[in-house]
């Protein structure tokens, strides 16, 4: 399974430099950031989140994670949980199940962005698949797909 499609065409459509990495078959965002020898903080990793009957795509740095409590305060919602693979799977035809792009615009989803992620110039994140990921501007990400950016994560411990 290649770059998806819908992310190719969306990201030629627009004209923006892009790089698509090979790396070997990573599951993980730590493992992912390992095998591109990029931080943790550059790689961007989706964690999909429920709010009442809608879905909603997070998008923070691999060395950090969703902290639930800040995150119900920035949409102002308390029924908000975990999206099970099962549940947000079918949202993304054309992805292998974990491995979407943080581009919801596309599948017609919100995006919660961390706003550690724009400390950086670059942002890598996954191309749809395990074994591909992409890196572009972080200013070129922000402009397509115009996330409402946050403070909702958390270092690990």
């Amino acid at each position: 399974m290649a770059i998806s499609m819908k992310l190719k065409i969306f990201l030629d459509e627009n004209n923006v430099a892009y790089q698509v990495a090979a790396h070997s078959e990573a599951y993980t965002a730590q493992e992912i950031a390992a095998a591109l020898h990029v931080p943790g903080k550059e790689l961007a990793k989706v964690v999909m989140v429920k709010a009442g009957e809608r879905f909603v795509m997070t998008v923070l740095p691999a060395s950090r994670k969703l902290d639930m409590a800040k995150l119900k305060e920035v949409m102002g919602k308390k029924d908000i949980r975990l999206a099970t693979e099962d549940e947000f799977k079918k949202l993304f035809p054309d992805c292998a199940p974990g491995a979407m792009p943080p581009f919801g615009n596309l599948y017609g989803i919100d995006v919660y962005e961390d706003k550690s992620l724009a400390e950086d110039e670059e942002i890598f994140f996954q191309a749809g698949n395990h074994i591909e990921s992409v890196k572009m501007k972080h200013k070129d990400f922000e402009k397509l797909v115009k996330p409402k950016v946050a403070d909702f994560g958390i270092h690990f411990h």
